[in-house]
């Protein structure tokens, strides 16, 4: 509540004291006090009340929570009811169900096709999935009902398509064009979802997403009447959104493929967004063709919105789960046999032979680069005999030992049991990261679509919140400290139609993000085996990041969990509200200033 309507001598739940206060409307930051009670923000200025609770802030910046629109932690929340680890990089609201996959609306009896569909399509490990999950719920309401209370980050979930046609059609989700009847039984699914709170709906039609049998993924059978009939089912339901990724969001979208996106953003009546835009000095006309998608939506009064990490995405390679290796020629069959059978396949000379001899041909297509191992870096070792190795080149490793690349590659791996981290040098200019800082203000793109709580073996999604922070603004001052809190928390809550987050305002709530502007900033990602069933991911810990509260309770401090479980499950039209398609989104504010002092210069 305002402080006008304390009493006086009123003890607040917690003052955040000292801090410079930079609320996430882009305005400047000031020194001021923070009170909070019942959950929310009731003062910002100078507060003579006590509270129960006290953070010295001086020197540090206060921010609003960070929101992260395209994350999978539909599966983790249930073993790891933290969504670690982003709350320790600031980020207290997470948008899951993207890329056409959800757990709900399908029942028990779609468990193993939907276990080995997102273990297979998002990286999340089989045995993680089997032995966290009990799958035992039966419609969307009862899966979100099931972490009520029991989260400790704020979380909305959309809808997935193959989820849906996988409950409507069985087995003939996958390759079947749907019939009238089936489209009406996954309207039907849909409408019910939403009103049971999913925040809208999500589509894939990527030829890069197959299923556990490596079939297409259900949702690329997705005739256009069909996404477009659901489509309009969302235009019914108050506070939802769309998602849609297109085989164009990875190389370039064709004149269908815009008009597709446009169309359903008209017939949802909502902006639409998809993922992911990479960015590079090499390529701006690339990039401007994929940002020309928007501008085309909007002139028939469409909003069509890109995300874009504000770093380079660096996936992690290994033989162990074998992800994009496994598109080799060939490859796969030796990378899905049982671990005992492929060490003594990695071991044997002439299956070697065999797959260096795919990986170089013209078969590998694009993958091909891969196959120029001496490129490779040993990024993490398990193995004693291969501890020297670690930040070395497989070319350096090879010369050494007086091998071959790919035989020093898998004499390393075989070693550390396939479990080797392994990386594709990515060069990274000053000229690449300027290209970035134009799209981050561009209103046709989004920071966001990190992927955390996915793909947890070959990358740590998490960082991108501390990427931005710590490289864009303290290293490269390519933002001022206004502008990147604006980035991460207002416009993505505004997308959303987030109701009272975003921002730090009297009566809003208190997710909120104490951080110190001069160390903020990410470690490199490290193998843990933390899954249930013990299979392992990729973990990455923040600098700099002091508190992190969600709705007023302290989650993280002094970069450790503090055991709290205060998040909310954010539903449809109860925590967000409506935003049309066309004038409602403006994007970041132009007129923000830029970075007002060098890179080294002291922050605000």
């Amino acid at each position: 509540m305002p402080e006008r309507e304390r009493s006086a001598g009123a003890v607040l739940d917690l003052v955040i004291r000292g801090g410079t206060v930079v609320d996430g409307t882009g305005a400047p930051g000031r020194l001021a006090d923070v009170g909070v009670s019942d959950g929310r923000v009731v003062a910002i200025g100078g507060i003579e009340d006590a509270g129960a609770a006290v953070i010295d802030a001086a020197g540090m910046i206060v921010a609003p929570g960070f929101i992260d629109l395209h994350t999978h932690y539909d599966a983790q929340l249930f073993w790891d009811p933290t969504a670690s680890p982003s709350p320790l990089h600031g980020v207290t609201t997470v948008l899951g169900g993207n890329c056409g996959f959800s757990l709900a609306p399908c029942g028990p009896k779609n468990t193993a096709y939907l276990s080995q569909m997102m273990a297979r399509v998002e990286g999340m490990p089989l045995r993680a999935l089997q032995e966290g999950l009990d799958w035992s719920w039966t419609s969307f309401g009862e899966w979100l009902a099931r972490l009520d209370g029991r989260i400790g980050v704020n979380a909305g979930f959309l809808v997935g398509h193959s989820a849906l046609r996988r409950a409507a059609m069985g087995d003939h989700a996958v390759g079947e064009v749907a019939s009238p009847d089936q489209v009406a039984a996954m309207v039907e699914g849909l409408h019910q979802a939403l009103t049971d709170g999913a925040m809208g709906f999500s589509t894939s039609k990527v030829h890069t997403h197959h299923d556990g049998d490596g079939r297409p993924v259900p949702s690329r059978a997705a005739e256009r009447g069909e996404i477009e009939a659901l489509a309009r089912a969302v235009a019914d339901h108050p506070g939802t959104t769309v998602e849609l990724i297109v085989p164009g969001c990875l190389n370039g979208f064709s004149d269908e493929e815009i008009d597709l996106m446009t169309t359903v953003s008209l017939l949802a009546d909502r902006p639409v967004n998809w993922n992911v835009l990479g960015v590079s000095a090499m390529d701006p006309a690339g990039t401007e063709h994929q940002l020309a998608a928007s501008s085309a939506a909007a002139e028939r009064g469409a909003t069509v919105v890109a995300l874009t990490l504000p770093h380079t995405m660096r996936l992690r390679l290994s033989f162990d789960h074998g992800a994009i290796l496994d598109g080799l020629p060939g490859w796969r069959e030796i990378l899905s046999l049982a671990k005992p059978e492929r060490l003594a396949a990695f071991s044997d000379p002439e299956v070697r032979r065999r797959m260096d001899r795919s990986a170089q041909s013209d078969e590998a297509g694009i993958l091909r680069h891969l196959a120029v191992w001496e490129r490779l870096v040993f990024e993490e070792t398990f193995s004693a005999t291969n501890a020297a190795y670690e930040g070395r080149s497989v070319g350096d490793v090879a010369a050494e030992r007086g091998q071959g690349p790919f035989d020093a590659l898998l004499d390393v791996v075989v070693a550390d049991e396939l479990r080797t981290g392994l990386r594709l040098p990515i060069p990274e200019s000053d000229a690449d990261w300027q290209a970035r800082a134009a799209v981050w203000r561009d209103p046709r793109a989004i920071i966001g679509g990190s992927d955390a709580g996915a793909h947890l073996d070959t990358m740590c999604g998490a960082i991108y919140s501390t990427s931005l922070l710590g490289d864009g603004v303290r290293q490269r001052g390519l933002l001022s400290w206004e502008e990147a809190v604006h980035q991460l928390t207002d416009v993505p809550a505004r997308f959303y139609g987030l109701r009272h987050r975003g921002r730090l305002a009297e009566g809003w709530w208190a997710d909120i993000v104490v951080f110190d502007p001069e160390e903020v900033g990410h470690l490199p990602e490290r193998t843990v085996d933390d899954l249930p069933g013990g299979a392992s991911r990729l973990y990455a810990e923040a600098t700099g990041i002091g508190h992190v509260l969600v709705n007023g309770t302290e989650v993280v401090r002094h970069g450790a969990f503090t055991g709290e479980l205060p998040g909310r499950v954010l539903r449809s039209g109860l925590d967000s509200d409506t935003v049309n398609a066309g004038s409602d989104w403006v994007g970041p504010d132009p007129n923000l200033p830029g970075p007002q002092a060098p890179a080294d210069a002291p922050p605000p």
